[in-house]
This record gives structure tokens, sequence and C-alpha cells, in this order.
């Protein structure tokens, strides 16, 4: 019964995850698809800590639904990026995609804390400790990680020269 109820769980997370991604894909208003990809992260911050990883569940959270997510928010203003001019939908048309994919992750989230599946799955469980987990990212994966940090400070730069004053046409 528990595999069945982590199974159904995976699967609905699973395709909530992929169409959020979609939705963040083909949308003309750069919020919403930004919107759109925090929920899909928080899908698959579910996934994670279903397939028994936490601590991966909470850096999903944490730095891409949190950090990288209000960084994109940030360019998106500072490049003062616009919707294209598009007829609004009526109603709730408009609405029910987001309202829908949030009250799916949302009662994921309720019922995950609610069930704890893992708590008697013969699932092996993938947890490191953090302190472990540093060791090995700081010491077997060094070059990794500095890779990846200088990959973010390009990016920082790139964001900087493209957002600077006087850098688009026109700009006074």
């Amino acid at each position: 019964m528990e595999q069945l109820l982590t199974n159904i769980f995976f699967y609905i997370l699973a395709s909530a995850a992929l169409i959020a991604t979609l939705m963040s894909v083909t949308r003309r208003n750069p919020v919403h698809a930004v919107i759109y990809l925090v929920m899909g992260f928080f899908a698959l911050a579910l996934i994670f800590y279903l397939l028994g990883a936490p601590l991966i569940a909470a850096w999903e959270v944490i730095v891409y639904a949190g950090a990288i997510m209000v960084l994109f928010l940030f360019i998106i203003m500072i490049l003062q990026l616009a919707p294209q001019d598009l007829p609004a939908a009526a109603g709730y048309g408009r609405w029910l995609p987001a309202l829908l994919l949030g009250g799916t992750i949302a009662a994921c989230s309720v019922l995950l804390i609610m069930t704890d599946p893992l708590a008697s799955s013969r699932l092996p469980s993938f947890y490191a400790a953090p302190r472990a987990f540093g060791q090995a990212l700081f010491t077997h994966y060094a070059l990794a990680v500095e890779a990846a940090s200088l990959q973010l400070l390009f990016a920082a730069v790139g964001a900087w020269y493209i957002g600077r004053p006087g850098s688009r046409k026109g700009a006074k």
C-alpha cells in the first residue's frame, strides 16, 4: 500500500512539474513564466523528498525556487521586459492553470507531510548528513564547485553589462 501511495505521489508530482515547465516555456509574459518555473521547482523538490533526498529537496527550494528565481525577476525588472500585447483571457481562464498547478503541489505537500510514505518504505535512504555532504563536495568535487562559481560570476557580470545604464539603443 505504501509503495502504491509513493508511486501515485511520484506520477502526480512529475506531471505537475512537466506541465509547469511547459507553461513556463510557452508564456509570453516573463513574470508569468518565472512563476510557472517556480511551481516546477517546488514539484521537483517534492519529488526529491519523496525519493529520500530531503537535503537536495531543501536546496531545490532555497537555491533554485528562491535565490535564482529572485535573480531572474530582478533581471526582468532591470531590462524592463514587457509582455507582448495580447488580449487578456476572461475571468478564471487566465488563472486556472496556475491555480490547478498550485493546488496540486500544495495538496501533495500536505499529504506527504501527513502520511510520510518514506517512514516505512523499503527504498534505501540516500540521506547524507550536511557535514558529510559538504566535506565530499569540497574535497572530491572541488573543481566542479569552482567551475560552477565561475559560471555564476560570468552570469552576474553579463547581467550587469546588459543592464547597465545606457546599454540599450536610444537610452539616455
